[in-house]
């Protein structure tokens, strides 16, 4: 499986998950993610999927600094519906690294490791996303600011002709490069690119 080089360089996040300890998958519950399989989720990487994935690695860092992020005890909340703009694909990254869902994640196990529940759309909230502790109530807000990190012109160019099959393969190779191009940007400035406000 070939890929862009950067994406081995972005920073993996690091949390322990109780269930995962309990039912003896990973030792100790220490699961890692990295950038890569949360690209392999989603499909492909994008100024979203970079985005959701450095806004849960910032914000957990505020959130816990030097423990360990629970996995399945952090609350997460949107402004947005779901259904509103790339609010679900944010959503769905932030879930997989968390464990947070809305309704449709695990009910536990003797009322132990709920993952349902955690995650709340329209939330009384202005930022990006809210990630809050469950054991203390402490909470951040993250702030995106993508647009801080404009693409190259020419993939707005490219763009349509790639999607309706006009683009040479040179083209198409083109679009593909300056798109990962801008990834990389944004995961290699993330303090350009994310904010974090504390409770």
């Amino acid at each position: 499986m070939k890929y862009p080089d950067f994406f081995d360089d972005v920073e993996n996040i690091i949390l322990k998950d109780n269930l995962s300890d309990f039912l003896g998958t990973f030792e100790d519950g220490i699961i890692e993610f990295k950038y890569t399989e949360i690209v392999k989720s989603a499909g492909h990487s994008c100024p979203t999927i970079a985005g959701a994935y450095i806004m849960t690695l910032k914000g957990l860092k505020a959130l816990y600094g030097s423990e360990i992020p629970q996995r399945g005890n952090i609350k997460v909340e949107f402004s947005e519906d779901s259904s509103d703009g790339v609010a679900g694909v944010i959503a769905n990254t932030i879930s997989n690294i968390t464990g947070a869902t809305e309704t449709s994640g695990f009910k536990g196990i003797g009322g132990n490791f709920v993952r349902h529940s955690l995650m709340k759309f329209q939330a009384s909230i202005n930022s990006s996303v809210r990630f809050i502790r469950i054991d203390t109530e402490a909470f951040v807000d993250v702030y995106y600011h993508p647009d801080f990190i404009p693409g190259d012109p020419l993939i707005q160019e490219l763009m349509p002709k790639v999607l309706y099959n006009s683009a040479s393969t040179a083209e198409k190779k083109q679009f593909g490069m300056l798109w990962q191009n801008r990834v990389k940007e944004i995961v290699t400035h993330i303090d350009d690119v994310i904010t974090v406000s504390s409770n």
